[in-house]
Parts: structure tokens; sequence; C-alpha cells
């Protein structure tokens, strides 16, 4: 099989690997679609995700969709071709986070394609991948792959929300229009948010936050907008700038909530603690999601608008050229891998 595999920064090759047949309990997926996430880009650009550097080469991609191609020795998983999403976290369920219901943030988490363990956990960026029956997900009739495979970063974004408590009638600021800040702010649109405010140094993102549901798209470096003249309840980083959590930190009313949700860069960060302290905000992590995958996708099968997110397919052949395009925020949101061509029609460009 063919997969997309990072040896180093800037080192990205499709190459061809052996696959395993499943072993007892384990699936595997034809992957159709697979989204190429924030560190994904970060892992071919910087060899690094924060404090996770690739050691080896390793499989990118944990945003895949496909079919069932096959189940191992006494696996109860759907039959081979069923269309399904592959949650890509495999928690320890043994740990305290994970008895206190907070699987999402359990240390001995394999995720796929992550530099975090060594050896790395391989990703999902290839035509073959093996999982535990447990991370698969039937998707229903009425869900295209194509929108199926919002379904890990929808996740995200729902985490993020969730984190922020109730949302409902409440002015909230997103600070980056990339995927994840589109995606944050449908959610926040679908959850009752009165105003929902996203900033944004470049005007093709905003345009996309718009789409999905912002009252307000202000750019980050005009702070003369209408947009900043009253505080906001809630604000969510999403930009992993440390330039996007001073805003939040400094926009948000006294009492108000910011969540840190973008991964922010490596080392020490400024923050505003004395606003912090005197203002006593309520700073909240948000870090992946557990159970979040399955309302995902129930959300995508209702029809949440998000389909504007996705702007761009490529053959897996040609994944640097898409790493390359997902990288210019001023032309690409979301971008896809195809790895399974007989749905180029299902997924255009």
């Amino acid at each position: 099989m063919q997969a997309c595999v990072i040896h180093a920064a800037g080192d990205l090759r499709v190459e061809h690997r052996s696959p395993a047949p499943p072993e007892a309990g384990q699936v595997t997926v034809a992957v159709a679609l697979g989204g190429i996430c924030g560190s994904d880009l970060h892992y071919y650009r910087h060899g690094r995700v924060g404090d996770f550097t690739v050691q080896e080469p390793m499989v990118l991609g944990h945003e895949v969709v496909g079919h069932v191609a096959a189940l191992g020795a006494g696996c109860e998983g759907p039959a081979v071709g069923t269309p399904v999403a592959v949650h890509p976290a495999t928690p320890c369920d043994r740990c305290p986070d994970c008895a206190a219901g907070r699987r999402n943030i359990c240390a001995h988490t394999r995720y796929l394609g992550s530099a975090a363990r060594t050896p790395h956990v391989q990703g999902g960026f290839a035509q073959l991948v093996t999982v535990p029956a447990a991370q698969i997900r039937t998707l229903p009739p009425e869900l295209p792959l194509h929108r199926a495979v919002l379904a890990e970063p929808l996740s995200v974004a729902l985490h993020a929300v969730h984190r922020a408590g109730d949302v409902k009638g409440k002015r909230v600021l997103v600070t980056g229009a990339g995927p994840i800040g589109c995606l944050v702010t449908a959610v926040l649109r679908h959850s009752g948010a009165a105003e929902i405010v996203v900033s944004d140094l470049l005007d093709a993102p905003l345009r996309i936050a718009a789409t999905s549901g912002a009252t307000a798209t202000p750019r980050a470096d005009d702070p003369e907008d209408d947009a900043w003249t009253q505080p906001f309840d809630i604000a969510v980083e999403a930009s992993g700038a440390p330039a996007g959590l001073r805003s939040c930190v400094e926009r948000v009313r006294r009492g108000g909530t910011v969540v840190l949700l973008g991964l922010l860069p490596p080392g020490e960060v400024p923050l505003l603690g004395n606003i912090a302290v005197t203002r006593e905000l309520d700073l909240r992590g948000a870090f992946r999601f557990d159970s979040e995958f399955d309302e995902a996708i129930d959300l995508l099968a209702q029809g949440l608008p998000v389909d504007a997110i996705v702007t761009h397919t490529f053959p897996l052949a040609e994944a640097r050229a898409a790493f390359d395009i997902a990288h210019d925020r001023n032309v690409a949101s979301k971008v896809l891998l195809l790895l399974d061509g007989t749905h180029e029609n299902a997924a255009a460009s």
C-alpha cells in the first residue's frame, strides 16, 4: 500500500508500506479520505508539534474515513464494505483520568499519527489502516464521506465549546479563523451563542467564518472595528499564536472565561497574568476530545453548515502539493487527501 510518511522537517514522502492483517479485536479500514490537520502541517514544516518531535519515520494523519476492509478473528465490528469513521485515540482506560471520565487527557493514550510516544503511533494517511474495533464508528447512510471526514476536527471544536460552559445567549470571541476556529464558530451558533465575533489577520478565512455562523469578522489588526467596543463573556483562542491569547485575555469581561485551544509555540509564552488575576478570569485548556466524536457525526449528518471549510482535495500521490497549499491560509482552509480514487467524484476539489 501507499502511505504519506514524514521523515524530518520538510522531508515528506509517499512510499510503499506493507500492511499487516488485523489481529483479534481489530478492524482494517480502506481509507478513502483524510483531512490535513494543523499538527500534520507542523510535523511537515518543523518536524515537531509543541514538545513532540519526530524521531523516526511516521505515517501522518488522524482525520480519516473509509470502508471496512477486513475484520480480525472474533471481531464483531461492522461488515466488510461498511462506510466508517475512525476515532484516532486509544486511551488506557486504567488511569485516574480515564476513571474520572477525562480520557482525552490520558497520559498513556495512543493517537494516530502522533510523535508523543516512541515508537511513534503510525497515522491514517495510508490506503489501509488497522485499529482496535472500539475506534470504528459506522456512518449514517445520509452522511457522505466528504462531510464525515470533518468528524475529528469537529470533535475538537465541540470539546472546546463544552469546556467553555453554557454559551447560550453569550457574546463570544474566537481568535483564529482556520478550520478549527470555523468549526468552533459553527458549534457556538448551533449551541445558541448570541454573538460570535471571529478575528483573523487574513480576509479569506474570515469569509469562511461568516458562512459558519460568525456574526462579525473583524481583522485582528484593526483595533478600531466596532466589534471590539464591548467585552466578551467567553473567548476561545484557536490560532495558536501568542497575540491571539493576548487578545482573548484583554477583551474578555471581568469574571469571564478564556478557553485555550490552539497549541502555542514550544517553550514559555508571555501571558497577561495580572489581568487574569485582577479580573479573576477563568483560563481553561481544551485538548482533543472523547465522546464528542459521536456527537460530531450526528451533527454532520444533521447538516451542520461546515461545507465551505473544505477547500481542496488532492490525490495521495500529490501529498506534498497538498501540504504546501494547506499551509497557505490565503488560499486554503481544510485540505483533504484522496487515498481511494473511487471516491474522487464525491470529493471534488
